[in-house]
């Protein structure tokens, strides 16, 4: 069940600030507060998702694909498609996932 007061759940109502990279009307995207690279942006949904399977599986093809492009956007506007980026993605306890609502970490400028 989603924990509606996780932190991205409360950066969403605004009860947490953050500093916003990109937002639409599917998605939020801002920096890391303890990024793991020179560029650590984390990505996402506007929707109550916990993790990757949540989204993929319980929300429309149309939020998907928004998602999804939204990442590609973001890429775009850090100029960082050249040199190159990691995209990940943690799922549950033993993947690692710390916060209980589906997210990308966009990681850049370094190796």
């Amino acid at each position: 069940m989603y924990d509606n007061e996780n932190i991205f759940a409360k950066i969403l109502r605004n009860q947490i600030p953050c500093d916003i990279v990109y937002e639409d009307e599917h998605s939020l995207f801002f920096n890391d507060i303890h990024p793991q690279a020179k560029i650590h942006v984390l990505g996402i949904p506007k929707d109550p998702c916990i993790d990757f399977s949540d989204f993929i599986i319980n929300y429309d093809e149309n939020k998907i694909s928004n998602f999804f492009k939204s990442i590609d956007l973001v890429i775009t506007k850090l100029k960082i498609r050249d040199k190159g980026y990691r995209l990940i993605t943690n799922s549950g306890i033993n993947g690692g996932q710390e916060v209980p609502h589906f997210h990308i970490h966009i990681l850049a400028g370094e190796k």
